[in-house]
């Protein structure tokens, strides 16, 4: 028979969760008070955004107006729910998001109040949610903070199975609606139920409770059925099971070469262990882990079952998103970051004293990173960074309307979706555009073979990279970038309007993003109607 291993910490006596959710909501909503009216931002305006639009104008979980990738519904749902409230303003989405990051963030207290008691848990939360990457998310309207959130309260409840009076099934039954929920949020958030369904296989196969591993498995495993309903759904509709045909081939299918994997492993090893500063409580672990344990009276570590289902989840998830996604983003990875901090905190608290030094240098150095840019290339959204490509845009594309309202705008996507669609919040109305790739050499060649097509053309950095000159860590190769994570240079303000034949008429530039309008004088023929 299995001997169950006892939390380190009881719950009873502890403050009511539901007590604690204001207090997380105003930090939350009071530290992102500044973000609250921006425009949005990349995939919120390229898809999350114009899909729940159309399911709040008219019903359809298949978008209408945007391309259908398949993405579960959920999110778009609960937007429109929400915009019936608060009115279809950017403020409102953003509160909302808000009030789920809050959310996520009360679920990783308490997982980490189970595992680790009320003192690591607060440390915890603290540190996730003044993580950059985290604290970006929490005002975006990507579907990932909302798988995040069932995520971290499925995973809340699944580790709560061996606490004092709590009943199993009901754990068992709130462990799977909320992982049934977080992906019917994002379709990728199914890998971490999975994984635990998987390791409660294990743990079968040990002869470990066989009745009640049985029914963890059962409940783990249901979210697959939900999610297979919304695909047969979607393939009933659009003809498509995963998406269309390109939306599958970039996120799958072509991302199966054996190197690329490898590529994607190491640089999920480093978003997992470094990015972001992350790398300041990794290291400060594994050198605190080296110390020995001299006091009787230290804190027990997170028993020995809890840390192997952890290990397990995390490199589920690691593994899973070195294929799947065609992109590298950091916001993947959503949920794991707090299962990375609460490891971190625990064997600080296990083997020093004064753990609290650690958790104040961590704390400093996420914030540091929110404003300050690491020395290598990384995706606006994983700090402030993404704050300064919106308001380069809004400048730009108010400088276009109110001089050039009537022109065709050669771009690049997300600025097609930013200029063509008013309800993104940067336009009065929309303004026709010719779509490019992106600002290479290549693409700028192609456009300058049809100048006819487009008079205006709206260009900017598409990523953030340390100046010329700089220390950069992350020197690429740069054959292996762009075949497989479409890296490019993009082409310059002055060297573009050369190639074009046009002229910069406007730019700008902040903190190391840049943005430029160019124009270009096209002589139109015309006939002249003689009089009768």
């Amino acid at each position: 028979m299995r001997t169950l291993e006892k939390p380190t910490n009881s719950a009873s006596g502890d403050i009511p969760l539901w007590m604690l959710f204001p207090l997380f909501f105003a930090v939350v909503y009071l530290s992102h008070l500044t973000l609250l009216r921006l425009p949005y931002f990349w995939d919120e305006g390229g898809y999350y955004i114009p899909a729940a639009w159309d399911f709040f104008r008219t019903g359809s979980l298949i978008p209408q107006t945007t391309v259908t990738n398949a993405h579960p519904p959920l999110p778009s749902i609960l937007l429109a729910g929400w915009w019936h409230l608060s009115g279809f303003v950017v403020s409102g989405t953003r509160t909302l998001v808000c009030i789920v990051s809050a959310s996520a963030l009360l679920g990783v207290y308490k997982l980490t109040r189970t595992l680790a008691g009320a003192a690591a848990a607060a440390v915890v939360a603290f540190l996730t949610a003044v993580y950059p990457i985290w604290y970006a998310q929490s005002t975006l309207a990507h579907a990932d903070i909302f798988a995040a959130a069932f995520t971290l309260w499925g995973l809340a409840f699944y580790f709560d199975r061996d606490a004092a009076n709590q009943s199993t099934a009901k754990n068992q039954i709130l462990a799977a609606i909320m992982f049934s929920l977080s992906a019917l949020s994002k379709e990728t958030a199914i890998i971490t139920p999975i994984a635990l369904a998987l390791w409660e296989a294990v743990l079968y196969l040990q002869n470990r409770k066989k009745r009640d591993t049985l029914r963890w498995m059962a409940a783990l495993l249901s979210p697959i059925a939900p999610l297979a309903a919304w695909y047969a759904y979607h393939y009933h509709r659009t003809g498509f099971v995963f998406g269309n045909p390109e939306f599958l081939r970039y996120n799958a299918t072509a991302n199966l070469s054996a190197y690329r994997i490898a590529l994607c492993l190491w640089h999920r090893f480093l978003h997992l262990t470094t990015h972001m500063n992350m790398f300041v409580p990794v290291v400060a672990t594994v050198a605190v882990f080296l110390i020995p344990v001299t006091s009787a009276t230290a804190p027990q570590n997170i028993r020995k079952s809890a840390l192997k289902a952890i290990a397990v989840v995390l490199l589920a998830n690691w593994m899973a998103f070195s294929v799947l996604g065609g992109a590298l983003l950091t916001r993947y990875l959503l949920p794991m970051y707090p299962l990375v901090l609460l490891i971190c905190v625990s064997t600080w608290r296990r083997h020093l004293r004064r753990w609290w030094l650690i958790a104040a240098l961590s704390a400093a150095a996420f914030l540091s990173a929110i404003w300050i840019n690491p020395p290598y290339a990384f995706a606006p959204e994983d700090n402030l960074t993404y704050r300064d490509m919106i308001v380069l845009h809004q400048q730009a594309i108010h400088f276009i309307e109110q001089n050039y309202p009537q022109a065709t705008v050669l771009t690049a996507w997300p600025a097609t979706s930013e200029l063509s669609r008013p309800e993104i919040g940067y336009t009065h109305h929309p303004i026709k555009t010719i779509g490019i790739s992106n600002f290479s050499a290549e693409q700028m060649q192609k456009a300058a073979a049809d100048p006819g097509a487009y008079d205006t053309a709206f260009i900017f950095s598409t990523k953030w990279e340390p100046p010329p000159g700089a220390v950069n860590l992350g020197k690429r190769n740069e054959s292996a970038d762009t075949k497989f994570f479409d890296f490019h240079q993009d082409m310059h303000p002055a060297a573009a309007a050369a190639l074009l034949h046009g002229e910069v008429v406007w730019q700008a530039h902040r903190k190391g993003e840049w943005v430029a309008v160019l124009r270009f004088p096209r002589i139109v023929d015309a006939s002249l109607a003689l009089p009768r």
